[in-house]
């Protein structure tokens, strides 16, 4: 660059020469690492909801092993079981998403100035982050489900 400016005028001096690409990244280098802070603490709220909701859950299944194991004793079908437990799965998930969203809606407001082309409230961030926690829910509870419906009755009536 410089040797083509001095061959056309050889007057003028250069100093700082950069290319485009160099000048339009640094110009957006404080966004773009905001947005990877902001993406990498979203992923590990999401790990973080996913794994205390699998606990929650795993642990409210494994609490009621004698319960479901009275329901088989008494002639109850694994199709039965399986329905008590996505029933209690989502009596507990479903407040908790409710409750999420409308935490979601009240701090978006704040990273409104962050975004991109995208709404505070975009309808498909919010339904794919309660998609993946009703679905998180689900294995956390068909997990111990699957080990209560193998314990033997007489165990889990003696058990208590």
């Amino acid at each position: 660059m410089r040797a083509v400016v001095h061959e056309l005028n050889p007057v003028v001096a250069l100093r700082d020469v950069h290319s485009m690409h160099d000048i339009a990244a640094a110009s957006t280098a404080g966004s773009r690492f905001e947005t990877q802070l902001l993406t990498i603490f979203a992923a590990l709220a999401l790990l973080l909801a996913s794994v205390g909701t699998y606990g929650v859950l795993a642990y409210d299944v494994a609490a009621r092993t004698h319960e479901l194991g009275v329901r088989v004793a008494l002639g109850a079908v694994s199709r039965d079981v399986v329905r008590v437990v996505a029933r209690r799965t989502l009596a507990l998930v479903v407040p908790g998403l409710a409750l999420g969203l409308i935490g979601a809606f009240a701090i978006t407001r704040v990273l409104q100035k962050s975004l991109f082309e995208v709404t505070p409230t975009d309808p498909a961030t919010l339904v794919a982050v309660a998609g993946v926690l009703l679905l998180v829910a689900f294995i956390a509870g068909f997990a111990p489900t699957r080990r209560a419906m193998r314990v033997d009755p007489m165990t889990a009536l003696r058990s208590e």
